[in-house]
């Protein structure tokens, strides 16, 4: 799906409701029915490294960057992004046939998925941020939400508290992404779902395209100016090897056309422009649903108990009307 618009701030208008403003909640105040737990001993605090990971992000660095963000007076121009993407993660907890009387927000930013949900679907929300500007400044929610710092990698929750765990976006900057879908394994209830969005390979192929030829053609070489991301294949086995089954993983495409670029950037405009003179932007998101595991849930049958071969299933009518009969 590609979304055109002629330039960034009317992305807002794809936006499902109009962004409100409430009142900063405070920050860290804890619940009476959620539990929280001391980071294990040898766990890195907030904005610190993964003692087992590599390290190719600055976490600290990363932290001041969002609050900087977060108290710009005009925020609202630049998260026409965020705001599509978590209204799609809303669209499917939505699609999930039952309530969610305790959620948590892995990286919730300024709050882009939990303006979208309501209060019949989820009772109490948990948001957990890195920067405590994007707490302060979150936006309005019907929601009763609970605030939390806290690094993505280090969940300060006890295992088996909520019963959706939703992220989007925020997962690209980790260091350590498997040991973070551990933690959000950690903390969710048996027959608890997790729902997170990231940023696909292709996302800004267009830029990394230009990039890529303007400093081949002036240096003989070019460097990488974007974040690594993660491949779709590893995602179903990273979020199996967390411990989640039934996983689901699809892919979708945002495209906005930018009325232009910095004065550094115009020569790349005649190498990667539309012919109105504006500049596209891809951005490829994965979605991913996993579920942790519960005795209820549904299973794959046992190896062998199939009653009809692959090759009859070209006359599967016939099998099933013999089967009827003899009922």
């Amino acid at each position: 799906m590609r979304l055109q618009a002629a330039s960034p701030l009317e992305m807002l208008r794809l936006t499902r409701f109009p962004p409100q403003w409430r009142r900063p909640p405070a920050a860290g105040v804890p619940a009476k029915n959620v539990g929280f737990r001391k980071v294990a001993s040898g766990v890195s605090s907030l904005g610190s490294a993964s003692p087992r990971s590599l390290n190719i992000f600055d976490r600290d660095l990363k932290r001041k960057q969002k609050n900087w963000a977060a108290r710009q007076p005009e925020r609202i121009k630049f998260d026409y992004l965020k705001e599509e993407v978590g209204s799609r993660i809303a669209d499917r907890v939505y699609d999930i046939a039952r309530d969610f009387p305790l959620a948590l927000d892995v990286g919730c930013g300024r709050g882009y998925i939990a303006q979208h949900l309501n209060k019949e679907t989820v009772g109490k929300f948990f948001q957990t941020d890195i920067a405590e500007n994007a707490l302060k400044n979150a936006l309005e929610m019907e929601i009763p939400t609970v605030s939390v710092l806290a690094d993505e990698e280090f969940l300060p929750f006890r295992e088996n508290t909520f019963d959706l765990v939703v992220s989007s976006l925020s997962l690209h900057w980790v260091n350590d992404l498997p040991r973070a879908l551990e933690q959000i394994h950690y903390v969710l209830k048996p027959d608890g779902v997790f729902i997170g969005a990231v940023f696909g390979g292709d996302t800004l192929y267009e830029l990394r395209c230009s990039l890529q030829l303007a400093e081949t053609e002036r240096e003989g070489g070019f460097s990488p100016h974007v974040s690594p991301f993660t491949a779709v294949n590893d995602l179903g086995h990273l979020l199996g090897r967390a411990g989640f089954n039934t996983l689901t993983v699809d892919t979708d495409e945002i495209q906005v056309n930018y009325p232009g670029m910095f004065e550094l950037m115009e020569d790349l405009q005649e190498m990667y422009g539309n012919e109105d003179g504006s500049v596209p932007a891809t951005y490829q998101i994965y979605y991913m649903i996993g579920w942790k595991y519960h005795d209820s849930q549904a299973r794959p049958a046992k190896r062998g108990s199939a009653t009809v071969s692959f090759g009859e299933l070209g006359k599967i009518n016939d099998v099933m009307s013999q089967g009827k009969k003899s009922q």
